[in-house]
């Protein structure tokens, strides 16, 4: 499960499935330096996520995460 604690280079190196979603939701630091630090919650409110978007945002990347987990 991805949660909002766990770093946005985590989640993409666990989950590669979700990057679309990052992308969708305009979080394109998932390359960035920072993303090896950086939260999922701290990026997205620097990059002015609402909470109520960023509740949807961590319900798709869930989604996709779980889609990956199926296909292995």
């Amino acid at each position: 499960m991805i949660a909002g604690d766990m770093a946005i280079g985590e989640a993409v190196t666990k989950y590669p499935g979700t990057i679309p979603i990052f992308l969708e939701y305009g979080l394109h630091c998932i390359g960035c330096h920072v993303a090896a630090s950086e939260t999922l919650e701290q990026g997205a409110f620097a990059h002015g996520m609402s909470e109520k978007t960023f509740a949807e945002f961590m319900k798709a990347l869930n989604k996709a995460a779980a889609k990956g987990r199926k296909k292995r």
